[in-house]
């Protein structure tokens, strides 16, 4: 019967009746190639894609070697460990420039990046062989000492001392693995390092708020974007280069006027009847209590008008404005009235005789039927001011439109409540 070497370590194992005379220098090799088996050795990659590491049978090869150093390559390899039956563990360094993938046959594989080392092991099961990476989930106990430790592939560079800082913090491992990703320099984490009590300022240094969320010392604080805060208590002087945005501004626990919509009210005195369709002039009427009307008769048969001027501050914004009618009737009719106004701005060295920009009628609002009832009409819509400009004196018509009312008296003008913005804090 022929030797065979059908076992993990290729050696020979001699046949019944074989090897008649030699059975003492075939066993002193088997003993040789055993004590191989845990030797270092050496294997030479090709510069391919593919390489394949072949235990020779019976005879001394470095590809038996627990240790087996792999060298020469260039590129990324899948080295093959035969012969397939083989089940065997080697520490395989990998001294190459590339990865080497270590295959045995269509199992998993074992990657061994440049210049790293790697402990595998090979199952020996035929063409679907495995190759296992042994020092996964490794435990070890005691005292474990690293001249250099990587983690992910990238190298630490803390020291001992530094590393045990560590030792005593109270964080949890979900809080500890908030540093996964971590991006900063060992400069930028040092901001953190203090040394005074939390709360407190200390130059150059990050601040961290104490429970009550207070902060000692802090000056010179500046933002790029918003500061939310519930309050804002500033003690000394407040130096604001831009815009201050604030829904209410108080001084002194009084709300200051700010920019924004402002009204001018015009009586009814401040108004003369146009001198062609004119409404009826000034009438003052006594009433049984109180005070006395001053008002324009407005007929309820034909549009009839009247015109007043403004001088706007410097501060309006030259936009559209609106209106309010304020108004009575003398009489128990309940039907509408609708009110209707335009505008025009006259600037220095420009003609007067200039037309009204478009007349704007606002929604007709029913009187009470109670004579002489105060009646305030609902906001009109945009007003658009022809040639509408500061340091102007701006002429308005006011009429009364009756194809828009059904009041079948004279309507009272009492005043026209102008609102228009402004967009400056004063008129310098």
């Amino acid at each position: 019967m022929a030797s065979t070497y059908v076992n993990d370590l290729r050696l020979e194992e001699i046949g019944t009746g074989e090897a008649s005379g030699t059975w003492g220098t075939k066993t002193n090799v088997n003993l040789e190639l055993i004590g191989e088996a845990f030797s270092y050795g050496s294997e030479a990659i090709a510069d391919a894609s593919t390489h394949t590491i072949t235990i020779a049978d019976g005879e001394s090869d470095q590809a038996r070697s627990l240790y087996l150093k792999c060298t020469g390559g260039g590129q990324a390899c899948t080295v093959t460990l035969a012969p397939n039956t083989v089940s065997k563990v080697w520490l395989i360094e990998n001294a190459t420039s590339a990865t080497l993938t270590f295959s045995q046959g269509t199992g998993a594989n074992v990657a061994v990046a440049a210049g790293e080392v790697k402990m595998i092991a090979t199952d020996g099961l035929g063409s679907g062989a495995v190759v296992y990476d042994l020092l996964t989930d490794v435990n070890l106990a005691g005292t474990t000492a690293l001249a250099t430790l990587k983690l992910g592939g990238t190298t630490v560079t803390s020291t001992a001392a530094e590393l045990n800082i560590l030792d005593g913090v109270t964080s949890t491992a979900a809080e500890l693995n908030i540093l996964d990703g971590v991006t900063a320099t060992a400069a930028e984490l040092n901001y953190n390092d203090t040394g005074a009590a939390v709360g407190t300022v200390v130059a150059s240094k990050t601040v961290t708020a104490d429970a009550n969320k207070d902060v000692a010392s802090l000056r010179n604080l500046t933002l790029t974007g918003e500061l939310d805060a519930a309050t804002l208590d500033i003690s000394g002087n407040a130096d604001i280069d831009g815009t201050l945005e604030a829904d209410v501004l108080t001084v002194d626990g009084v709300a200051a006027k700010v920019a924004g919509l402002e009204t001018i009210y015009v009586p009814a005195t401040a108004m003369y009847p146009n001198t062609t369709s004119g409404c009826a002039d000034i009438a003052q009427v006594e009433l049984s209590n109180g005070p006395e009307l001053k008002c324009l008769d407005f007929d309820p048969s034909s549009d009839e008008n009247a015109q007043f001027t403004v001088c706007f501050p410097k501060s309006w914004n030259e936009g559209t404005i609106t209106f309010q009618a304020f108004w009575t009737v003398t009489g128990t009719d309940t039907g509408t009235v609708a009110w209707g106004l335009s505008g025009v701005s006259i600037a220095d060295d420009a003609s007067v005789n200039t037309a009204f920009g478009t007349n704007v009628v606002a929604t007709a609002k029913a009187f009470s039927g109670t004579s002489n009832d105060m009646t305030v009409s609902a906001a009109s819509s945009a007003v658009t001011v022809a040639s509408a400009a500061v340091d102007t004196q701006t002429y308005f018509q006011v009429m009364r439109d009756v194809s828009a009312d059904s009041q079948a008296g004279d309507a009272r003008l009492l005043g026209i409540k102008l609102f228009f913005t402004t967009d400056a804090k004063n008129d310098a």
